[in-house]
C-alpha cells in the first residue's frame, strides 16, 4: 500500500465532504463524525464532482452528486438503487492531522 498525503483534517471538519486530486485521480474526501472516507471524485452518471456534493442521511454516510442527484454509500462506494454501479473506494488513516489515502501499488 503507498500512503499518499491529501488533506489536514482541519480542511475538511466532521460533516464536509471535499474534492481533492492526487497523481490526476479525483478524490471525494468525507469526514463522518471523525472518520474519513474516501472514494472516487467522479460520478459515473456523467461526470459530476462527488466531493462537491451534499451529505444526505448524514448518519448512513450518503452522498448526493450535485449534477443528478445519484447517491452512494461513502463507506461502500455502492449507488443507493442501481447495483452495478459504485464509486470505488479507497483506505484512509490521518497521520500527524492529515489524512492519507492509500492506494494499491
Amino acid at each position: 500500500m503507498r500512503w499518499v498525503d491529501t488533506v489536514t483534517a482541519d480542511q475538511c471538519p466532521a460533516g464536509t465532504i471535499v474534492e481533492h486530486v492526487v497523481d490526476g485521480t479525483v478524490l471525494a474526501i468525507a469526514n463522518i463524525s471523525g472518520v474519513f472516507r474516501v472514494t472516487d471524485g467522479i460520478c459515473p452518471h456523467q461526470g459530476g464532482s462527488i466531493g462537491k456534493g451534499t451529505l444526505h442521511q448524514y448518519e448512513t454516510c450518503i452522498v448526493r452528486c450535485p449534477w443528478h442527484g445519484w447517491e452512494y454509500d461513502l463507506e461502500t462506494g455502492q449507488h443507493q438503487s442501481i447495483p452495478s454501479v459504485a464509486l470505488e473506494t479507497y483506505e484512509s488513516r490521518v497521520v500527524g492531522g492529515v489524512v492519507q489515502v492509500g492506494f494499491e501499488q
